[in-house]
């Protein structure tokens, strides 16, 4: 394996590897900045008021302050509940709220929705959906009276307001609203619910929003920007390591100003959203809670509430509350939810197929097994012509020695005879990386199909109970979370493609990457999703078997010269045109 070759390979490896790790790193660094911000905000709190020349300074956004807590309801609570064939609310008549939603086609635990194994249930009873905030009469908790329930929807009003409830497919839930008295300087703020940390370490919280604030309307991934990018940042490890929870409030509340066409809460697999509204809001309130049961900062739970700036006579609005869909995110013009960023035109593609494949054969792993089949195929021409110059590389060594060995003391004339030898032997150096260097966007485009898609959640395949998480195999008494074959499969194969790959480096370079190669997959790999281990390995095998069909097609080619330069009265060597005209 020659230079370009290595350093290809290893710029495979950091790329993957820094993109992960830069995140992190940024995420840190954010977050130690923010920390300390809070806890001179918390001192600002109790400290004498600042000068007035101090005060014209730019001030720092600050959590907003904890809502004052509404009185206690007189009438008993009347629980409501609206169903179709994916999902079941649960309303309350203190607030007109939604307390829980139950996921009816996805399980709580890996396995198919029954009796021992439920439904998955979105609890929002600690942040309500519909809860209207900073409105007399209509708290989160005020007396409604249920006056309607039929065709899927409920109505409860009090004197202030009448609201209608309507669940629809989709997951989408239509809301009426008419307030007995508009007022268009009652500021407020409605409940769009909130998302829990699961107990996988590939869990993630997160808001999105589509920003109209004046500029030019963007995707917002609120967890990557300030000011919520150091509360939203998970405590996962990874090259980011970790951050001390001291001085950093339980609960967090930060206000993000300026009109969103959107709002939406996120885990890594669900969402809730205020989706459309036939009223501007004035921007949304984050909450973060932390688990104050330990010492590192770790989110526990992320709610919002969308603001708005006056109280209209009737308003009408959407909601989703629902899984991260690619197909019904899109429907509702929140397809960014998704979070695909700059390889967005290769992962809608992707899911697209991926469950194209699903919809023929109903089983996932099938479907990634047949999506990198039709990966392999569409790269087979790339790859075998790599693989044939990789071939031609080896069989020119020899000419090559005998350059470099020539003309070592003049580095110019040693660039014009190597490219001469090229030219007359019709190799391209670069056509060996190419496959790799076009394969990268793709990895990390399945990464990061792979690694969110909920449609991978608890999906079986052979041995593997849920493809969207690693093996685990005998996880009680196995190190390292568990017995991962994939990933070791993958080492081997990888290994078993580097002996089988034509290199035009020496043998002692090539048996170094043959194990440092294999390794460095491995780390990478282990804990990853076993859905792109399943198809990494996959790929890898199909690999393999071209690079040994095109051994025996073609048969083992010409072995390059050992022990270095080689002597011209040892061995005759060819020479190119070049080198004959300029002896």
């Amino acid at each position: 394996m020659n230079k370009q070759e290595k350093l290809i390979a290893i710029l495979l490896g950091l790329v993957l590897v820094g993109w992960m790790c830069h995140s992190f790193l940024e995420q840190k660094k954010a977050a130690e900045t923010n920390a300390r911000t809070a806890v001179a905000q918390t001192a600002a709190q109790s400290a004498p008021a600042a000068p007035a020349a101090e005060a014209s300074k730019p001030a720092v956004p600050a959590p907003a302050a904890e809502p004052a807590k509404p009185a206690a309801p007189k009438a008993p609570e009347k629980l409501v509940k609206l169903a179709n064939a994916e999902m079941e609310l649960e309303l309350s008549s203190h607030g007109a709220v939604i307390r829980r939603a139950t996921m009816l086609q996805y399980a709580e635990k890996p396995g198919a929705v029954s009796e021992a194994n439920p439904a998955l249930r979105l609890d929002f009873a600690e942040s309500p959906v519909l809860a209207l905030e900073g409105l007399a009469g209509v708290e989160p908790d005020a007396d409604f009276e249920v006056v309607s329930e039929k065709d899927g929807a409920v109505t409860f009003r009090n004197a202030y307001l009448t609201r209608t409830v309507a669940l629809k497919a989709g997951y989408r839930i239509e809301v009426e609203e008419d307030f007995a008295k508009a007022d268009a300087a009652a500021s407020h703020r409605l409940g769009l619910g909130g998302m829990e940390m699961g107990t996988s370490k590939n869990d993630i919280l997160s808001i999105d929003s589509w920003a109209l604030d004046g500029k030019k309307p963007r995707v917002v991934h609120h967890g990557d920007e300030d000011p919520l990018k150091s509360y939203l940042v998970n405590s996962m490890g990874g090259c980011g390591g970790s951050r001390k929870a001291a001085g950093i409030p339980a609960v967090s509340r930060v206000d993000i100003p300026g009109r969103q066409e959107w709002v939406a809460v996120k885990s890594r697999f669900f969402v809730t959203a205020l989706a459309a509204c036939s009223e501007p809001n004035a921007g949304f309130r984050a909450t973060m809670a932390r688990d104050v049961s330990k010492q590192e900062y770790a989110l526990k739970r992320v709610s919002a509430s969308a603001a708005f700036a006056g109280v209209p006579a009737k308003r009408t609005y959407t909601l989703y509350v629902g899984p991260k869909k690619q197909a019904l995110l899109w429907d509702l013009g929140m397809k960014d939810v998704m979070e695909f960023g700059m390889w967005r035109w290769l992962c809608y593609p992707l899911v697209w197929v991926l469950n194209l494949f699903n919809s023929a054969i109903p089983n996932y792993g099938v479907a990634i097994i047949l999506l990198t089949i039709l990966v392999r195929l569409l790269f087979w021409p790339l790859t075998h012509k790599s693989t044939l110059g990789m071939r031609k590389m080896q069989e020119i060594q020899p000419l090559m020695k005998e350059v470099q060995r020539k003309y070592k003391d003049n580095p110019q004339r040693l660039q014009q005879e190597t490219m001469a030898l090229y030219r007359e032997h019709k190799v391209n150096p670069l056509s060996s990386c190419l496959p790799m260097l076009v394969q990268i966007p793709v990895f990390i485009a399945l990464f990061t199909v792979l690694r969110a898609a909920v449609e991978l959640r608890y999906a079986p395949f052979l041995w593997i109970s849920d493809l969207s998480e690693p093996e685990a195999l005998f996880a009680s008494w196995f190190p390292f979370g568990g017995l991962n074959i994939l990933p070791l499969a993958m080492a081997g194969l990888t290994m078993l493609q580097s002996a089988f790959t034509p290199s035009s480096g020496d043998n002692k370079q090539q048996q170094m990457m043959m194990v440092m190669m294999p390794l460095m997959m491995l780390f990478m790999f282990y804990n990853f999703p076993s859905a792109l281990s399943l198809y990494w390995a996959l790929s890898t095998a199909f690999g393999v078997a071209q690079a040994w069909w095109v051994k025996r097609r073609y048969g083992t080619p010409a072995a390059p010269a050992k022990g270095g330069a080689v002597e011209p009265d040892a061995v005759e060597m060819p020479v190119s045109r070049q080198m004959r005209r300029h002896g």
